[in-house]
C-alpha cells in the first residue's frame, strides 16, 4: 500500500514537472498607452487653473473664473474677501 502511495507520488511530481517546464507563454496586452500632448492647448489652460502660466491676464482671468489659478510655479487664491494669497512653504496665507 505505501510502495502504492510512493508510485502516485511520484507519478504527480513528474507531472508536475513537466507541466512547469512545457508550459505555454502567456501573452500580455500590447496595448500601447497613450499620453496627451506635454504642451497643453490654449482651451485647456483657459479651462484649467491648475496649470501652470506666465500669461499675466490669463492669470487674472482665472483667479476670477474659478478663485484660483497657478501663476509662475506658485497657486494664488481668492479669499471669502476677495483678496489674493498664496501659501508659504510653512502654510502661512501671504496676501499680495
Amino acid at each position: 500500500m505505501s510502495n502504492l502511495f510512493v508510485v502516485i507520488l511520484f507519478v504527480f511530481l513528474i507531472l508536475i514537472f513537466l507541466l512547469l517546464l512545457y508550459k505555454k507563454p502567456i501573452k500580455r496586452s500590447t496595448k500601447k498607452i497613450s499620453y496627451g500632448p506635454l504642451i497643453p492647448t490654449e482651451q485647456e489652460e483657459d479651462n484649467n487653473p491648475d496649470i501652470n502660466t506666465k500669461n499675466w491676464d490669463l492669470h487674472k482671468i482665472r483667479l476670477i473664473k474659478f478663485g484660483r489659478s497657478q501663476y509662475k510655479g506658485l497657486t494664488f487664491f481668492v479669499s471669502s474677501e476677495d483678496r489674493i494669497y498664496y501659501l508659504s512653504k510653512e502654510g502661512n496665507k501671504v496676501y499680495c
